[in-house]
């Protein structure tokens, strides 16, 4: 046997996947609403809005 043949070339299979993750996930999930700063940016934004129209 020639010493090319020897030498197998190995690909490391992937863990399996956990199936329950991804339900675990949606349940977590809680009610959509805008974070604390997106809301403080959006009142800032707004004041900056009316200040300017008057």
């Amino acid at each position: 046997m020639t010493s090319a043949r020897k030498h197998k070339l190995r690909i490391p299979t992937p863990k399996p996947r956990n199936p329950l993750v991804p339900a675990a996930a949606q349940r977590k999930a809680g009610a959509h609403r805008k974070s604390r700063s997106a809301e403080r940016q959006e009142s800032k934004r707004e004041l900056e809005k009316r200040l300017k129209g008057d």
